[in-house]
């Protein structure tokens, strides 16, 4: 585990300084774009009116932004400092004439202008304190401490660039080459064009050279400026006072009274970075003995417990795996020989009926082979205590959980071997009331395993009963409409059969096997995006599930920004 962390943490300080902060907040980024008016705006069906009052609070962000520019300024030691610092108010300037245009071509000269909201005085205050030297924490009081201001200005300033030339070029990309008659095109344009990546990447060009004689401790600072800046943003874009029906969140058009939402998801290199089978292996082969005594003469055969060393049992496995691995693709080959371009979940279903012949037949042979025979319970319930969880997974399960709108169902089907280890990892992150977990088990006796497996949930075929019969044991009195993540041909059948199946990871034998019946891969976000631009109605029923569709997302932030938002 520490050689893993000190790897990651190495990872952290490679790169220019604005892009590692960047990479630190893309949770909030992500969740920004898929807020309601952001999805709004994106499609060209946001109310004209939610988008003037947008309009309104940006100029007061933007004044405040060119404010904050002359108080850094003025703090600047160094005059190539001060005048890079200028020069990116100058250009606050002409992003404020570029407002200007949009109140004209948007038909809003003659009105009031709206009030400030909460979420854009927050912001500013921030802001301007930001620049004004008054920092949480720290006390700038003498000349030279003030010389830092500048930095910690540059930090709280820098991240509002990269997120709307970031939002703008997502919008571009969920809309496609056509805009038709796209409401704000020339919104989309200004923020996505080269010259405007420009001005986002030399704020972050001048943030690298202010910061370059800061310490660890200053730098720090610097990035918890950058991520309460973020978390603003994202405030920003959901205090929007969108009043239309709209597709995301899907919590937005739950009614509990009515509305269940059922959750199902794999576990393994879906919840988790590793393979819990090659996790409970090294558990095997670490506390194998290096070498094993001659037996006693006078006891008999019979009563002799054949053992094998660690590095016995690390050949077995490392033989074992190539073999799954080598049949596995064997496998997958024999039922992609055909392909349609129409679903065809029946021919599918047939098809991966072989799959789970070989998933059994591979499990009859770790069986077998005694591997897994001497695992203490004690060191599996470690084992899954420190784990290390896909981010933003347990956080999406506890958030769900106790939300209070929602009548929710979380459900974990997996082919994890052993339960205990599921359990652990869930009851470490305080979890484990608030899941039901279905998997294989380990038999035990006096807490040591006996190699033995208590078989549940071997195949694709045996995932998918056991989420039909999950679905089916709650009651009708609501609507149950369920979700489903996952991430390996094992879950395509759940996924399919899912109002909303979601795809996490890039599995190639997934792809491959599922285009070939017919099955379409698109990225969520520009999905929601249409589905937005059509939604008419009901906003759950644009969801269908067996409709050969499933959709794909980079991150467990987008699964929470679709469910539950913000």
């Amino acid at each position: 585990m520490p050689p893993r962390l000190a790897m990651m943490s190495q990872v952290d300080f490679d790169g220019p300084l604005a892009r590692r902060l960047w990479n630190k907040c893309r949770r909030e980024s992500t969740l920004s774009k898929y807020t309601p008016f952001c999805v709004c705006l994106a499609c060209g069906c946001l109310d004209i009116d939610t988008f003037r009052c947008y309009i309104d609070q940006d100029i007061h962000f933007l004044e405040a932004f060119a404010r904050a520019y002359e108080l850094a300024a003025e703090c600047a030691d160094d005059d190539d400092a001060k005048h890079s610092i200028i020069e990116l108010r100058k250009e606050v300037t002409e992003e404020l004439k570029m407002h200007a245009s949009f109140v004209k071509e948007w038909g809003g000269e003659d009105r009031k202008a709206a009030p400030v909201s909460p979420a854009t005085v927050k912001y500013t205050e921030f802001l301007l304190a930001t620049a004004s030297g008054m920092i949480e924490g720290l006390n700038l009081a003498t000349p030279f401490e003030r010389t830092k201001v500048p930095a910690y200005a540059l930090g709280a300033m820098t991240p509002c660039m990269r997120l709307y030339a970031y939002l703008a070029s997502e919008f571009k990309v969920a809309i496609g080459p056509v805009y038709g008659d796209h409401l704000y095109k020339t919104w989309i344009e200004n923020y996505a064009s080269p010259g405007f990546e420009k001005a986002a990447e030399r704020i972050e060009d001048v943030l690298e050279k202010v910061a370059t004689t800061l310490t660890g401790e200053e730098l720090d600072t610097i990035e918890k400026l950058y991520n309460k800046a973020m978390k603003l943003e994202l405030d920003f874009f959901w205090s929007q006072p969108v009043g239309q029906k709209t597709v995301v969140p899907l919590i937005r058009n739950h009614n509990p009274a009515v509305d269940r939402l059922v959750i199902f998801s794999d576990y393994d290199l879906t919840c988790t970075v590793v393979d819990s089978s090659a996790i409970l292996a090294e558990i095997a082969i670490v506390r194998a003995p290096k070498s094993i005594p001659n037996p006693d003469p006078d006891q008999p055969a019979e009563e002799q417990t054949i053992r094998m060393t660690s590095a016995e049992l690390k050949n077995r496995w490392g033989d074992i795996s190539r073999q799954y691995t080598d049949e596995y693709e064997d496998c997958i080959d024999r039922i992609t020989t055909s392909r349609t371009d129409e679903f065809r979940y029946d021919d599918l279903c047939r098809a991966l009926e072989q799959l789970s012949a070989f998933e059994k037949r591979a499990n009859d042979r770790v069986i077998k082979s005694r591997l897994l025979k001497g695992l203490n319970f004690d060191d599996i319930k470690r084992a899954g205590e420190h784990l290390i969880i896909q981010e933003g997974c347990f956080k999406f399960f506890s958030t769900a959980s106790r939300n209070e709108r929602l009548n929710v169902g979380i459900n974990i089907v997996s082919y994890c071997w052993c339960g205990d280890l599921i359990r652990s990892s869930f009851n470490s992150a305080g979890l484990l009331t608030q899941v039901s977990i279905q998997c294989n088990e380990f038999m035990f006796e006096e807490a040591v395993s006996t190699g033995d497996l208590v078989r549940k949930i071997e195949s694709p075929i045996d995932k998918v009963r056991t989420f039909r019969k999950i679905l089916g044991n709650y009651s009708t009195d609501k609507n149950n409409f369920s979700l489903y993540i996952g991430d390996a041909v094992g879950d395509l059948l759940c996924l399919l059969e899912a109002d909303i199946g979601i795809v996490i990871g890039s599995s190639s034998s997934l792809r491959r096997l599922a285009t070939r019946y017919g099955v379409s891969f698109v990225p969520l976000y520009p999905n929601v995006v249409r589905k937005q631009k059509v939604l008419t109605g009901e906003t759950l029923l644009s969801w269908k599930r067996l409709s050969g569709v499933l959709y794909t997302v980079s991150s467990w932030a987008e699964i929470h920004a679709l469910v539950l938002g913000c």
